[in-house]
């Protein structure tokens, strides 16, 4: 049993808007599987498959105070790309953002409500991951994330170090999850979290159980009957475990 990181939740205060945004940074489109929930996916894409992590926008009207622990890389082919892309975002409502990152060759922008991303410098790694090069999730340590999410999903570890760990769908397609050695600490509930759906053949409470003796633990945000369950994970990340597809 294994499951698949099939989607990026993101809260928002207009979810329409900022999925126009996103829809417009990545080249995808739009839909909606409900009022204040607004999809973005690969024109053409036929959900679930792993070359490519959707995005799903849900409205929401807690205000964001913290730096988010989940973001998202873009990728580029080339240093004119680069700039392009940051000056075509800019175009669109991303500013240029200051986390603390110094004298870096990456660019790091926020979206218009203030979501936290970066534009890289080409590299050859992401050559073939689609316009997300990498989700990337803030952490204390690298190696126990990489014990819990590659025993977690189906997807391969490429690399663990004390400074990051690099997971990638086992097919070899779409972007890497990457975990990052980082000194914040965790505050608030995350706005931007990871979604993961088992395969058609596989049972949810089997699933639920078999991610709680890995080291998850159950979270309680206040969702009442809902479909999927709310988990967290070793360092205290909420991710969704939604029913099997």
């Amino acid at each position: 049993m294994a499951m698949r990181l099939v989607q990026i939740n993101m809260k928002a205060r207009d979810d329409s808007a900022l999925g126009r945004f996103w829809a417009e940074a990545l080249g995808w489109g739009i839909s909606s599987e409900a009022p204040g929930v607004t999809n973005l996916e690969p024109e053409g894409f036929v959900y679930p498959d792993p070359v490519a992590v959707c995005i799903d926008l849900v409205v929401s009207s807690e205000p964001k105070t913290v730096k988010n622990r989940v973001h998202v890389d873009l990728a580029t082919t080339s240093v004119e790309h680069q700039e392009e892309l940051v000056a075509r975002l800019e175009g669109l409502g991303a500013t240029l953002a200051d986390v603390g990152q110094g004298d870096v060759p990456w660019t790091v922008m926020a979206d218009p409500e203030g979501n936290e991303f970066c534009v890289l410098e080409p590299r050859a790694i992401y050559r073939d991951t689609g316009p997300i090069a990498a989700v990337v999730v803030d952490c204390v340590d690298p190696r126990a994330m990489a014990r819990f999410w590659g025993e977690a999903m189906d997807w391969t570890l490429h690399e663990v170090t004390d400074h990051s760990a690099v997971l990638r769908s086992a097919k070899g397609v779409g972007p890497y999850l990457e975990f990052i050695r980082t000194p914040d600490e965790k505050t608030v509930w995350n706005r931007v979290h990871l979604d993961l759906r088992p395969y058609p053949s596989d049972d949810m409470e089997a699933e639920t159980a078999r991610l709680l003796s890995l080291g998850a633990t159950p979270a309680d945000l206040g969702q009442t009957d809902i479909p999927w369950t709310v988990l967290i994970d070793p360092e205290g990340n909420e991710f969704c475990l939604l029913t099997p597809a």
